[in-house]
């Protein structure tokens, strides 16, 4: 298990990604909004948000009369993102599934990946068969949209000495039980595997300041440099139309490979279903 298929993470998850996204570098200003302009612009033949999560996403887009279905790895996950489409008056496909498996039946014009859900795919192998089934689930000509982030030699440099239990304090927020709840990472990297691994831990508290309790996850994602996304892309039956640097609409000139130095971090890729496979 990783650190989302966890009912206590799932059942917290919108209050601790509130209190990051409000106290950290990336904030991800504007990313629903990023989100719904590219479903109004390809989602015309319906949009599935994979690795939805709690429906930060999903949710939104329904909301504002988009097409859309959600399916998540986690179960739980998905009931959370169930629950609140339900106490929204929203009636929509939430469906715990695999990406490199799942299938609803029906096709898309637009496939979401928001934030890290594709880098949770720990290896090129599981990659490719995600990319391969999702371009199975888009129409002709459909558009697949997923974040990576440039990895940074000095951060590698430092996760490689880390270990497993080289806990550093992230934040602390209300837990949903009502009380403070700390959560400190770990997080090693391994070169050659190109993995992110190690733990979150929550240590909860009561209202005299003592510990009540302590859990442990596991987390593990893999970091993929940029040109080989560009060769999953090819070798998956999909072209690179647009590379967006975070949610403000800023974007790199792809007949232009440097002007990717211009930025750093958050990678937004925009892939085309190839119809011509030759």
């Amino acid at each position: 298990m990783d650190l989302h298929d966890f009912k206590d993470v799932a059942e917290n998850y919108d209050r601790y990604l509130e209190v990051m996204y409000t106290t950290e570098f990336d904030k991800h200003e504007n990313f629903q909004e990023f989100y719904l302009d590219l479903a109004k612009r390809y989602g015309q033949g319906g949009t599935v948000d994979i690795a939805c999560g709690t429906g930060a996403v999903l949710l939104y887009l329904a909301e504002r009369g988009i097409e859309v279905d959600g399916t998540d790895l986690s179960e739980e996950m998905c009931k959370v993102a169930s629950a609140k489409a339900e106490k929204m008056g929203l009636v929509l496909n939430i469906y715990p599934a695999d990406m490199t498996k799942f299938s609803s039946g029906r096709k898309y014009s637009l496939a979401i990946i928001a934030r890290s859900g594709f880098m949770h795919l720990p290896s090129s192998e599981l990659q490719i068969a995600a990319l391969k089934n999702i371009r199975e689930q888009l129409l002709p000509g459909g558009i697949l949209t997923f974040n990576t982030f440039d990895p940074y030699p000095e951060v590698q440099s430092f996760q490689m000495k880390n270990t497993p239990e080289s806990y550093m304090k992230r934040l602390e927020y209300i837990n949903v039980n009502g009380n403070r709840e700390e959560i400190y990472n770990a997080i090693c990297y391994d070169i050659v595997t190109q993995h992110m691994y190690g733990n979150w831990k929550f240590v909860e508290y009561n209202d005299k300041g003592e510990v009540i309790g302590e859990r442990v996850r596991p987390l593990l994602m893999r970091q993929t440099y940029r040109s080989e996304v560009f060769l999953l892309a090819k070798l998956c039956g999909f072209e690179v139309v647009d590379i967006y640097r975070g949610y403000n609409g800023d974007k790199e000139d792809l007949n232009d490979p440097k002007s990717a130095q211009k930025y750093d971090g958050n990678l937004i890729w925009i892939l085309k279903r190839k119809e011509d496979l030759a």
